[in-house]
């Protein structure tokens, strides 16, 4: 098995636990930390204990290597590969200029119908982050499907 195959099945790997975990929140913890809001989040608090191990830092350096690497190469692979890269950088951008930084503060917030309502914002917007994980992860399947044909 060489070196990009190796790559490429770590970043399904990744994006098969990202996205798990990702459904297992919005349906469980999620819940949990709206109606305990704000006091929920210290009740659950994934960002650091799970999060930080899992994408912020994994997810975002396979995605970084998977764009260099598909964009480097030829094949069938390239371009699910690339496109599936191309969608979980999208995906990083967004959670690290949106969720991290609005989940942040409203741990940090007192209940108030404004922040109810950032916080059921933050809750839809989401279900777009889940499927996007979605799509590059059957993405980034496809790729090691016709890389292996």
């Amino acid at each position: 098995m060489d070196l990009h195959t190796v790559l490429l099945w770590l970043f399904i790997l990744n994006l098969g636990v990202a996205f798990g975990a990702g459904i297992y929140e919005a349906r469980v913890v999620v819940p949990l930390w709206e109606k305990n809001f704000p006091h929920g989040f210290t009740e659950i608090e994934t960002g650091r204990r799970f999060w930080g191990f899992v994408t912020t830092v994994p997810l975002t350096c396979l995605c970084i290597a998977s764009l260099v690497v598909a964009y480097r190469g030829d094949g069938l692979a390239r371009g699910p590969w690339l496109i599936s890269a191309m969608i979980v950088l999208a995906e990083r951008l967004l959670t690290f200029g949106y969720f991290i930084p609005t989940i942040v503060r409203l741990q940090k917030s007192e209940r108030s119908p404004e922040n109810l309502k950032r916080f059921a914002l933050w809750k839809n917007i989401n279900v777009l982050r889940n499927g996007m994980t979605l799509a590059a992860w059957i993405l980034a399947l496809r790729a090691l499907s016709v890389s292996a044909a």
